[in-house]
C-alpha cells in the first residue's frame, strides 16, 4: 500500500498562482527531487528545490511524482461511447462528456479526437463528423476538461462534400489531417471480409447493403485523386500536420514522402518504418499493440519497433488506458528507461503535432498540464497510480490512491 500526505483541496475559485511542493518532477533534463513547482496563469514558472512560495496557493505533494500530461494524437475509442451497439447511438453531450472522464482517468490531458470522415452512413459519416466538430469546438469548450483538438481521418474514397472539408481546414477547425484508405482492394477477400465485419459492428446495415456500398464507392474512388492533392496543399498552407495511415508498401511510403507527411501512423514493417523516419516523418504506433503483446492485425509490434529504433510516439488508438500503461510496460520489459518511454506519450507527440512550444514538458513557459502519481508502480497496478490530473494549472480530476 502506498501512503502519501494528502493533497490540500483546491478552492472552487480558480487559483492563478499555485505552488506544488515536495514533489519529484520529471523535467526535460531528468528528475528534480523534492521540488517546488510554481504555476501562474496556467503556465509553469519555475521548477527548483527552493521552498519559497510567498503569494502562491500551496499544494502539498510530498511522496508523489509529477509527470507531463499525456498527449494522444490518435484515439477513436469515443466511437464506442456514441455507438455501443450496432445502430444504437447516444446523444453526443452524454457520450463525449463520459469520454472526457475516461481520458482524464487515463492521464490524457491533450486529446486529438480522431474523427473518421468516410463514405459510410452513420457513425463515420460526414454528418457525424460535423456534429462532433460543432459540439467539441462549441459547447464542449465549456463542459469538457481535457484539451480537445480535431483529428480528421479522411477516407480517400469519400468524394462527397469536399468543399466543406476544405472550409474546415481553412477556418482552423482541423488540427491534424490523416489520409486513410480502408476500402478493400478488388480481389483481396481477406481484407474484404474484415472490412465488412468492421462496418457491421458500427452500423445497422445488412451484409448485402455493405457489399453494395463497397461496390459503388470502389467504382468512383479515383475521382477523389485531385481532391486529395488539394487537401495536402491546404494542410501545408495552413500548417496542419499531415499523417499517413497504415503504409504497407514502399510505394505508399514514397507517396507519403511526396505529400510531405509529418506523422506516419502504423507503418506495417520495421523496414517501412525506417523509410518513413528517413524522410523525416515521426512514426506513431498504438499503445494497445504493446500492452497486448502485438498488433491485432499481425503487423509490426511496438516491442519490435523499439528494439529496432523505428518509433517516435505512442497513441491510444482504440484503448485509452493502454497509453498510460505503455511506459511502465517498456520499462518492465527492459526495452527503455521510464524517462525515455514517457517522452513517447508526451514531448515527442507534442513535437510531431507542432505544439511543443506549449505542451509536452514540465518547463517554464509551457502550459501546466501534468499528472501527480504515486511512485514505484508496475503493471498491472500502474493505472491506479494517478492521484490528480491538472490542466492549465487547475486540478480537473482526483483519484483515491490505495
Amino acid at each position: 500500500m502506498t501512503t502519501t500526505q494528502p493533497i490540500q483541496t483546491l478552492s472552487k475559485i480558480n487559483n492563478t498562482k499555485i505552488a506544488i511542493q515536495g514533489v519529484d518532477v520529471l523535467t526535460p533534463d531528468g528528475w528534480v527531487k523534492d521540488a517546488t513547482v510554481l504555476i501562474e496563469d496556467g503556465q509553469f514558472i519555475s521548477i527548483d528545490q527552493a521552498p519559497s512560495h510567498n503569494g502562491f496557493y500551496l499544494v502539498n505533494a510530498q511522496g508523489l511524482q509529477m509527470l507531463p500530461g499525456i498527449i494522444d494524437l490518435h484515439g477513436d475509442a469515443f466511437e464506442r461511447m456514441i455507438c455501443p451497439r450496432p445502430g444504437v447511438n447516444f446523444p453526443l453531450p452524454i457520450a463525449i462528456a463520459d469520454n472526457d472522464r475516461n481520458l482524464l482517468a487515463s492521464g490524457i490531458t491533450t486529446f486529438y479526437c480522431s474523427i473518421t470522415d468516410s463514405y459510410e452512413p452513420g457513425l463515420r459519416s460526414r454528418d457525424s463528423a460535423r456534429a462532433l466538430i460543432d459540439f467539441i469546438l462549441g459547447v464542449g469548450k465549456q463542459v469538457l476538461h481535457c484539451n480537445h483538438r480535431i483529428h480528421i481521418r479522411h477516407e480517400e474514397a469519400n468524394i462527397a462534400g469536399h468543399q466543406e472539408l476544405c472550409d474546415w481546414m481553412i477556418s482552423g477547425k482541423v488540427h491534424l489531417l490523416s489520409i486513410n484508405d480502408h476500402l478493400p482492394p478488388p480481389g483481396n477477400q481477406k481484407r474484404f471480409s474484415r472490412y465488412i465485419n468492421s462496418v457491421k459492428q458500427r452500423s445497422s446495415m445488412s451484409l448485402e447493403e455493405i457489399e453494395e456500398l463497397i461496390n459503388q464507392v470502389t467504382a468512383k474512388r479515383h475521382e477523389g485523386d485531385a481532391q486529395i492533392q488539394e487537401l495536402v496543399e491546404l494542410a501545408h498552407k495552413y500548417r496542419i500536420p499531415l499523417a499517413s495511415h497504415d503504409d504497407d508498401s514502399l510505394e505508399k511510403v514514397l507517396l507519403s514522402q511526396q505529400r510531405g507527411v509529418a506523422i506516419a501512423e502504423f507503418p506495417a514493417t520495421v523496414d517501412l518504418a525506417a523509410k518513413c523516419r528517413e524522410y523525416g516523418a515521426a512514426v506513431l504506433m498504438g499503445a494497445p499493440n504493446l500492452v497486448r503483446g502485438g498488433s491485432h492485425l499481425g503487423l509490426m509490434s511496438v516491442a519490435e519497433a523499439v528494439k529496432n529504433n523505428v518509433i517516435d510516439c505512442l497513441c491510444s488508438d482504440y484503448h485509452y488506458p493502454s497509453l498510460f500503461y505503455a511506459p511502465f510496460k517498456l520499462q518492465e520489459l527492459g526495452l527503455m528507461s521510464f524517462e525515455k518511454a514517457w517522452s513517447l506519450v508526451s514531448s515527442l507527440p507534442a513535437e510531431a503535432a507542432g505544439i511543443s512550444d506549449r505542451k509536452g514538458k514540465i518547463a517554464p513557459g509551457l502550459d501546466a498540464d501534468f499528472l501527480l502519481i504515486s511512485p514505484n508502480n508496475s503493471l498491472p497496478s500502474a493505472i491506479t497510480a494517478i492521484s490528480s490530473v491538472y490542466i492549465a494549472g487547475q486540478e480537473v480530476a482526483r483519484y483515491q490512491i490505495q
